[in-house]
Protein backbone atom coordinates (compact mmCIF):
# COMPACT_ATOMS: atom_id res chain seq x y z
CA UNK A 1 0.00 0.00 0.00
CA UNK A 2 1.52 3.30 -1.08
CA UNK A 3 1.71 6.46 0.98
CA UNK A 4 -0.14 9.51 -0.34
CA UNK A 5 1.30 12.98 0.28
CA UNK A 6 -0.57 16.16 -0.60
CA UNK A 7 2.21 18.67 -1.25
CA UNK A 8 1.59 22.34 -1.97
CA UNK A 9 2.46 23.06 -5.63
CA UNK A 10 4.03 26.45 -4.90
CA UNK A 11 5.39 26.14 -1.35
CA UNK A 12 6.21 22.43 -0.82
CA UNK A 13 6.25 21.33 2.82
CA UNK A 14 9.88 20.54 3.74
CA UNK A 15 8.91 17.71 6.08
CA UNK A 16 7.04 15.86 3.31
CA UNK A 17 9.79 16.51 0.77
CA UNK A 18 12.36 15.01 3.14
CA UNK A 19 10.14 11.95 3.71
CA UNK A 20 9.68 11.52 -0.05
CA UNK A 21 13.43 11.64 -0.65
CA UNK A 22 13.98 9.08 2.14
CA UNK A 23 11.56 6.76 0.31
CA UNK A 24 13.52 7.23 -2.94
CA UNK A 25 16.83 6.51 -1.23
CA UNK A 26 15.41 3.34 0.31
CA UNK A 27 14.53 1.91 -3.11
CA UNK A 28 10.99 3.19 -3.40
CA UNK A 29 9.15 3.89 -6.64
CA UNK A 30 7.23 7.16 -6.53
CA UNK A 31 4.80 9.12 -8.67
CA UNK A 32 5.28 12.88 -8.66
CA UNK A 33 4.05 15.95 -10.56
CA UNK A 34 6.07 17.81 -13.18
CA UNK A 35 5.31 20.74 -15.47
CA UNK A 36 3.85 18.33 -18.06
CA UNK A 37 1.87 15.62 -16.31
CA UNK A 38 2.80 13.08 -13.65
CA UNK A 39 5.99 11.02 -13.80
CA UNK A 40 7.06 7.75 -12.21
CA UNK A 41 10.58 7.67 -10.83
CA UNK A 42 13.20 6.05 -8.63
CA UNK A 43 16.72 6.48 -7.31
CA UNK A 44 19.34 6.71 -10.06
CA UNK A 45 21.40 3.75 -8.91
CA UNK A 46 18.55 1.34 -8.14
CA UNK A 47 18.21 -1.42 -10.76
CA UNK A 48 15.40 -3.24 -8.92
CA UNK A 49 13.29 -0.09 -8.73
CA UNK A 50 13.94 0.66 -12.42
CA UNK A 51 12.86 -2.88 -13.31
CA UNK A 52 9.63 -2.33 -11.35
CA UNK A 53 8.92 0.82 -13.37
CA UNK A 54 9.44 -1.17 -16.57
CA UNK A 55 7.02 -3.81 -15.30
CA UNK A 56 4.35 -1.26 -14.30
CA UNK A 57 4.56 0.47 -17.68
CA UNK A 58 5.30 -2.75 -19.64
CA UNK A 59 8.41 -1.21 -21.18
CA UNK A 60 11.04 -3.16 -23.10
CA UNK A 61 14.79 -2.78 -22.77
CA UNK A 62 14.89 -0.31 -25.65
CA UNK A 63 12.97 2.29 -23.65
CA UNK A 64 15.02 5.31 -22.65
CA UNK A 65 14.59 6.52 -19.10
CA UNK A 66 14.91 10.26 -18.55
CA UNK A 67 17.14 11.83 -15.94
CA UNK A 68 15.14 14.62 -14.31
CA UNK A 69 17.67 17.24 -13.26
CA UNK A 70 17.54 20.27 -11.00
CA UNK A 71 19.51 22.57 -13.31
CA UNK A 72 22.15 22.66 -16.04
CA UNK A 73 24.97 21.83 -13.63
CA UNK A 74 23.43 18.34 -13.34
CA UNK A 75 23.05 18.11 -17.10
CA UNK A 76 26.78 18.74 -17.59
CA UNK A 77 27.65 15.74 -15.40
CA UNK A 78 25.57 13.24 -17.39
CA UNK A 79 25.64 14.63 -20.95
CA UNK A 80 28.22 15.97 -23.39
CA UNK A 81 27.10 19.49 -24.22
CA UNK A 82 28.88 21.92 -26.56
CA UNK A 83 28.52 25.71 -26.41
CA UNK A 84 25.69 25.89 -28.95
CA UNK A 85 23.72 23.15 -27.19
CA UNK A 86 24.33 24.79 -23.82
CA UNK A 87 22.90 28.10 -25.03
CA UNK A 88 19.77 26.35 -26.29
CA UNK A 89 19.37 24.42 -23.04
CA UNK A 90 19.83 27.58 -21.01
CA UNK A 91 17.12 29.32 -23.03
CA UNK A 92 14.54 26.52 -22.74
CA UNK A 93 15.13 25.17 -19.22
CA UNK A 94 13.42 24.85 -16.92
CA UNK A 95 10.51 23.86 -19.11
CA UNK A 96 8.42 21.01 -20.62
CA UNK A 97 11.14 19.57 -22.86
CA UNK A 98 13.16 16.35 -22.86
CA UNK A 99 16.53 16.65 -24.60
CA UNK A 100 18.28 13.60 -26.06
CA UNK A 101 22.03 14.12 -25.66
CA UNK A 102 25.23 12.10 -25.91
CA UNK A 103 25.88 10.56 -22.50
CA UNK A 104 29.02 10.81 -20.42
CA UNK A 105 30.63 7.87 -18.64
CA UNK A 106 28.78 8.91 -15.45
CA UNK A 107 25.54 7.42 -16.82
CA UNK A 108 24.96 3.77 -15.86
CA UNK A 109 24.99 1.58 -18.98
CA UNK A 110 21.49 0.21 -18.33
CA UNK A 111 20.04 3.72 -18.69
CA UNK A 112 21.46 4.23 -22.16
CA UNK A 113 19.89 3.52 -25.52
CA UNK A 114 21.15 0.00 -26.37
CA UNK A 115 22.64 1.02 -29.73
CA UNK A 116 23.61 4.64 -29.07
CA UNK A 117 25.21 6.14 -25.97
CA UNK A 118 22.44 8.68 -25.54
CA UNK A 119 20.36 9.78 -22.57
CA UNK A 120 17.20 11.82 -22.13
CA UNK A 121 17.56 14.77 -19.75
CA UNK A 122 15.10 17.36 -18.57
CA UNK A 123 14.79 20.24 -16.10
CA UNK A 124 11.13 20.71 -15.09
CA UNK A 125 9.59 24.01 -14.10
CA UNK A 126 7.79 22.68 -11.03
CA UNK A 127 8.40 23.65 -7.40
CA UNK A 128 7.75 20.16 -5.99
CA UNK A 129 10.26 18.51 -8.33
CA UNK A 130 12.81 21.23 -7.67
CA UNK A 131 12.43 20.68 -3.92
CA UNK A 132 12.79 16.90 -4.31
CA UNK A 133 15.92 17.28 -6.44
CA UNK A 134 17.41 19.84 -4.06
CA UNK A 135 16.98 17.48 -1.11
CA UNK A 136 18.14 14.40 -3.05
CA UNK A 137 21.21 16.06 -4.55
CA UNK A 138 21.11 14.10 -7.82
CA UNK A 139 18.70 13.43 -10.71
CA UNK A 140 15.63 11.20 -10.45
CA UNK A 141 15.46 8.38 -12.99
CA UNK A 142 12.02 8.84 -14.49
CA UNK A 143 9.45 8.02 -17.11
CA UNK A 144 6.16 9.69 -18.00
CA UNK A 145 3.27 7.95 -16.20
CA UNK A 146 1.48 6.42 -19.19
CA UNK A 147 -0.08 3.05 -18.39
CA UNK A 148 -0.06 0.14 -20.88
CA UNK A 149 -2.67 0.59 -23.62
CA UNK A 150 -3.06 4.31 -22.96
CA UNK A 151 -1.81 7.19 -25.10
CA UNK A 152 -1.95 10.01 -22.57
CA UNK A 153 -0.29 10.44 -19.15
CA UNK A 154 -2.32 9.98 -15.98
CA UNK A 155 -3.35 13.34 -14.50
CA UNK A 156 -5.53 12.67 -11.44
CA UNK A 157 -3.69 11.64 -8.24
CA UNK A 158 -6.79 9.88 -6.89
CA UNK A 159 -7.07 7.79 -10.07
CA UNK A 160 -3.35 7.05 -9.86
CA UNK A 161 -3.87 5.82 -6.30
CA UNK A 162 -6.79 3.59 -7.36
CA UNK A 163 -4.76 2.06 -10.19
CA UNK A 164 -1.31 1.75 -8.64
CA UNK A 165 -1.43 1.96 -4.84
CA UNK A 166 -0.18 -1.64 -4.51
CA UNK A 167 2.68 -1.08 -6.98
CA UNK A 168 4.24 2.06 -5.50
CA UNK A 169 5.72 3.32 -2.26
CA UNK A 170 4.51 6.90 -2.67
CA UNK A 171 2.12 9.05 -4.70
CA UNK A 172 2.60 12.81 -4.45
CA UNK A 173 -0.55 14.82 -5.07
CA UNK A 174 0.63 18.17 -6.40
CA UNK A 175 -2.63 19.13 -8.07
CA UNK A 176 -3.36 19.24 -11.79
CA UNK A 177 -0.20 19.71 -13.85
CA UNK A 178 -1.37 19.18 -17.41
CA UNK A 179 -2.17 16.31 -19.72
CA UNK A 180 0.57 16.59 -22.33
CA UNK A 181 3.96 14.88 -22.13
CA UNK A 182 7.14 16.82 -22.86
CA UNK A 183 8.29 17.81 -26.31
CA UNK A 184 11.32 15.65 -27.14
CA UNK A 185 14.27 17.23 -28.94
CA UNK A 186 17.14 15.07 -30.18
CA UNK A 187 20.31 17.14 -29.99
CA UNK A 188 22.84 14.45 -30.92
CA UNK A 189 23.04 15.39 -34.62
CA UNK A 190 24.27 18.44 -36.47
CA UNK A 191 20.92 20.19 -35.96
CA UNK A 192 18.20 19.63 -33.33
CA UNK A 193 15.40 17.28 -34.35
CA UNK A 194 11.94 17.31 -32.74
CA UNK A 195 10.96 13.66 -32.31
CA UNK A 196 7.79 14.18 -30.25
CA UNK A 197 5.58 17.24 -30.05
CA UNK A 198 4.15 17.79 -26.58
CA UNK A 199 3.65 20.69 -24.21
CA UNK A 200 6.83 22.58 -25.12
CA UNK A 201 6.70 24.76 -28.25
CA UNK A 202 8.59 22.83 -30.98
CA UNK A 203 9.04 25.78 -33.34
CA UNK A 204 12.35 27.13 -31.93
CA UNK A 205 13.99 23.77 -32.75
CA UNK A 206 12.66 23.33 -36.27
CA UNK A 207 15.12 23.99 -39.06
CA UNK A 208 13.80 24.62 -42.58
Amino acid sequence: MSQFFQIHPETPQKRLIKQAVDILRQGGVIVYPTDSGYAIGCHLGDKQAADRIKRIRKLDDKHNFTLVCRDLSDVGVYAKVDNTQYRLLKTFTPGPYTFILDATSEVPRRLLHPKRRTIGLRVPDNAIVQALLGELGEPIMSSTLILPGEENPMTDPEEIRDALEHELELIIDGGFCGMEPTTVVNMTGAVPEVTRVGKGDPEPFRVD
